[in-house]
């Protein structure tokens, strides 16, 4: 059963409930995962999404931070919904196909603007955010599973606008590199997206403080998709659309794209 999956950093559901729908009836991918939905899951606009054949959903959510949702065309049921690093947000939410996969949408904590546990609360329950996702793997080897989201670390050179300059960046760090290879190895997990574009710099966020975000292209690579050892050959046709980063009120990410042949 070939299916097209997109991961969106969405920046509020309900705002952008319209490209939402755009993505949705343009792009028609069969499972659309979106994370910082924004939203409790009762106030998620589903009549539209319904409409355009989107009857199914597992989410998390909460008023006004974080919030992960999974649409999809393909019937599919809830697998799990972790609190990693015990934060009691709304991160993560997994649902599984009828095929027997199981996709993880994860929204990672972006760990604020200093990259030091010690002056920084944020940044520590970013890296036990990680450190929980690499035993959580380590406890349990997660098996014909995919693995989405806005992992908020850019971890190659190629994946931001420029290596040595973000160093020290959140995101970009040599600690938060470190960790995120460590969720990897633990799942045994390959990057999909990377496999199908091995080379080149590659983006999907951009920020809002640029003034012409296209010309300037200081962006880098948040989000992601995983897929385990023993399906990771199953994934192709990786892309990310970047013009939805230019969509009317977008968010300041760009869905990533995978079709999967299982």
């Amino acid at each position: 059963m070939p299916f097209t999956l997109a991961t969106w950093n969405i920046n509020s559901v309900r705002l952008r409930e319209n490209i939402v729908a755009k993505l949705m009836s343009e792009e028609v991918p069969d499972v659309l995962c979106l994370q910082e939905c924004k939203s409790p899951v009762d106030k998620i606009p589903l009549e539209q999404f319904q409409s355009l054949g989107y009857t199914h959903m597992v989410a998390r959510g909460q008023k006004g931070y974080n919030g992960v949702a999974i649409f999809s065309k393909i019937p599919m049921v809830e697998a799990a919904a972790e609190d990693y690093a015990a934060l009691g947000h709304a991160r993560h939410i997994a649902g599984r196909l009828e095929n027997g996969v199981t996709i993880h949408n994860h929204y990672v904590p972006a760990g604020g603007d200093v990259a030091d546990r010690e002056v920084n609360e944020k940044f520590g329950q970013k890296l036990d955010y990680l450190t929980d996702m690499r035993d959580a793997y380590h406890a349990a080897k997660p098996e014909k599973s995919i693995l989405v989201g806005d992992l908020n670390i850019a971890p190659r050179e190629d994946d931001v606008w420029d290596h040595k300059k973000l160093l020290k960046v959140v995101s970009h760090t040599p600690i938060e590199v470190e960790h995120f290879a460590d969720v990897m190895a633990a799942g045994d997990w390959a990057d999909v997206t990377r496999n199908d574009v091995p080379e080149g710099k590659l983006y999907s966020w951009w920020s809002y403080r640029a003034k012409d975000w296209d010309a300037a292209d200081k962006g880098r690579r948040l989000d992601h998709i995983w897929a385990t050892s023993d399906i990771k050959n199953a994934g192709h046709s990786s892309r990310v659309l970047r013009d939805a980063r230019g969509w009317e009120k977008p968010s300041d990410h760009a869905p990533v794209f995978a079709t999967f042949d299982l």
